[in-house]
Parts: structure tokens; sequence; C-alpha cells
């Protein structure tokens, strides 16, 4: 692999595509399976950078979509990148703006769990919601969520925001389609992705060579296909096989919108094709069943907002299952969250005194609470990581999903 990045795999899961490794970057290593913190404004949302690592963060991924509007990617350059403009010094991520085209075109939130049995539109759009970016084969257009402006991604775009905010690792500029979408847009999504990533991988050496004195950036492409596994093998073959100027991807993003009752399936298709020796990143998971099915499935890496979002709202993780911390029962609860967990909001405070905090709308409720969710979804997937080690995965998974999900 090239200067400063490097992946090898340590442990094979017995049976399954799953395993351990390490991702080397210029900025430290990451031990996977891994579970990656989403900080979309270079900030985890409450949280201060500095009590990344304690909750057990090992990398954070940031928008460049987000980052390119507001400060502005030459500022993040200017500023050292990313991870030196929001004090975090371990490895970074950014992603390529791609998803912005789904959300921003047809107005819905990232969800993995639709449904592909509902009617199938290429014109679909959320109710109520304007269409704000429009596709066409060189790129996108779209207006501006926070004052209407209007810009343009293409492929060589995406590079050189990403480029510019300097993370570790950043992913190929891609179509991400819903499941919503026929199947023949599905089909011409992805030739379009394939012909951007040519592009990508274009741009990458070009900006690899011109900005030679900084840390070497690790290009990820990404592969879509929805539901469908010829086109999903087919996009794996394609990316893997993919080479410029002697340049191919160091790694694979598997992204899109996912029938939930699929994940393991398309994981399973994909990672047959991938080389063994190079990263999968699973963009958008971050349930504990999907985690489980992706880690056996050979993913290595994860990100999701899901754990923040859901702090945010009092939602908390337990091993019992999810636990609204605001509701009257925990208002006399004078115990932890968890009684055996070891992050710093269990160790200090009481589900009693987060329960105020939430009725009575201080700030500080969502940085306690999301500092435990992340905690959790962090230590749970390297719990994975260990047991994929030690043999005893599958007894974990039982032992986990019984209880976890135990009222459901």
């Amino acid at each position: 692999m090239s200067s400063g990045f490097s992946f090898r795999v340590e442990n094979q899961l017995s049976n399954r595509l799953g395993r351990t490794g390490v991702i080397t970057t210029p900025h430290g290593e990451i031990k996977t399976p891994a579970f990656i913190p989403v900080g979309t404004k270079a900030t985890l949302k409450s949280v201060l950078p500095e009590a990344l690592t304690e909750l057990g963060a090992q990398a954070l991924l940031a928008n460049a979509y987000h980052l390119y509007l507001q400060p502005g990617a030459d500022v993040v350059d200017e500023a050292g990148g990313v991870g030196k403009f929001m004090n975090w010094p371990g490895p970074t991520f950014t992603d390529s703006g791609g998803f912005q085209v789904l959300s921003l075109g047809v107005g819905f939130k990232k969800v993995i769990a639709m449904d592909e049995n509902t009617f199938e539109s290429d014109e679909v759009i959320a109710d109520d919601r304007q269409r704000l970016a429009h596709v066409d084969d060189d790129g996108v257009t779209f207006k501006s969520h926070l004052d209407g402006s209007m810009h343009r991604f293409t492929p060589e775009v995406s590079m050189q925001v990403q480029h510019q905010l300097g993370a570790d690792i950043i992913f190929g500029f891609d179509e991400c389609t819903t499941l919503h979408n026929t199947r023949s847009y599905q089909e011409k999504a992805l030739e379009r992705t394939r012909l951007w990533a040519i592009r990508c991988l274009q741009e990458h050496e070009r900006l690899t060579q011109e900005r030679n004195g900084k840390p070497y950036q690790a290009l990820f492409g990404v592969l879509q296909g929805a539901q469908y596994e010829d086109l999903r093998r087919k996009a794996a073959k394609d990316l893997s096989q993919m080479s410029v100027a002697g340049r191919s991807f160091d790694g694979f993003g598997i992204g899109g919108a996912l029938d939930k009752q699929s994940l393991g399936e398309i994981l399973r298709w994909v990672n047959e094709e991938l080389p063994v020796d190079k990263p999968r990143h699973f963009l958008g998971i971050g349930e504990p069943d999907d985690l489980f099915i992706g880690v056996e499935n050979g993913a290595d890496t994860f990100d999701c907002v899901a754990p923040s979002r859901q702090a945010r709202t009092s939602s908390v993780f337990t091993k019992d299952g999810r636990v609204n911390i605001s509701n009257a029962p925990h208002k006399k609860e004078f115990f932890p969250i968890e009684k055996d967990c070891s992050c710093y909001t269990c160790k200090n405070y009481t589900r009693a005194y987060l329960c105020h905090l939430f009725r009575a709308k201080e700030m500080v409720a969502a940085t306690l609470t999301t500092i435990h969710n992340q905690h959790f979804i962090v230590g749970l997937v390297e719990k994975m990581r260990k047991t994929i080690e030690n043999g005893s995965f599958f007894e974990f998974k039982h032992d986990f999903m019984l209880r976890y999900y135990a009222k459901a």
C-alpha cells in the first residue's frame, strides 16, 4: 500500500468472512473491527474532542459537504487539516458528499432499514420537501441548506475538498440511491458511480503528487448496487480491479440505502469479491444487531450518527436495550445508566440526575448521554474484536442479543 497507510489481517472468524486487523495511518493505528464516531462538522456534537479517547474512540469521521459549506475546506487546510483544526490527534475519515446527493435530492434522512417492497419511483421525494440537488453524468448541482446558495460537486471537486480537509481516509464520490429507485435507474447510477470512481482516482493521484509534502491520504472506493446481488458483485469487481496510473483504491466503502433484512447477504456478496488485504468500511451502520451482522460478514469499520442523535433525545444504551432516561420512572433512580459501565458518565452521575437535566432542558444532558452511548457502541465492537481473537464471538453474540432484544 501507499506510504503511511497499510492494512493487515490478524485473525479470521471461523467459517465466516469476519476478521480482525490493523489499519495504519499517518496519525496512528485503528484496531479492527472498530466503530468510528461521526463528528459531522469537525465535532462530535456536545462532546469535547479531548473526551473521545477516554470514551474509547480510535478515529473520527467528518462530513465533507458540511465542512465545505462551513467554514470552508480552505480554512481547514490552512489550519493543518481536520484533525489539527479540532484538536484530535488520531486518525480521521471524511465522506465524499455523495450521500448528500440522496438526502438533498429526495429529502429522506439516512434510513438503512428501508423496505424494498415499497413503491419504486425515480422521482420519489419525501413529503413537504423541496428537491435541493440535481444529478447529471458530470456531477451534482445543489442548493446549500444554510443560505440557499448554489454549488457544484464533481468527482474532482470532492477530491479537492477532501484533500484540503486532510483526513487520513477519504471516499470516492458516488451517487447514493434509495430502495425506491427502479432497477433501471440503479443500473444507470452504478455505471455513473463507476465512471466517477475512475475520475476520483485520477484526481487523487494528481493531488497526491501536487501536495507531496502532506501525509498520504488513503482513498476508498464506494460500492453501490442497492439490494441486487449482480449489481453489488459487479461494483465490487469493478472497483477492486480499477487502476489509474498504477494507483488503485486503498480500501472500500459499502454504501447505499439497504434493506435491513439483507444486510448480511449484501456484505457477503461484496466481500466475497473484494481483496482480503484491503479494509472495508460499512457506511451508516450503528445498531447493535447490524454491527454483529457487519462484523460477522467481513466489515472492518463502521460509522453512524445514531448513538449521538439518540443520546440527544434522552435515549441511552444498556445491555437490556435502550432506555429513555427522561421518563418518570427514572426520577429517583440514584444509580448509573449501567452499574458496571466504565464510562465517565456512569462513574460520576445517576439516572436521576440525567432525568433531571433533560427535563430541565440543560445542555450538559446531551454531553453526558452522548459520552455513554458512544462508549457503549465503540466498546461493543471492541468486544467483538476480542471475542474473534479468543474464539468466543458466537457465544458473545448469542448472549448479548438474547438480553438486549429480550423485550422486543
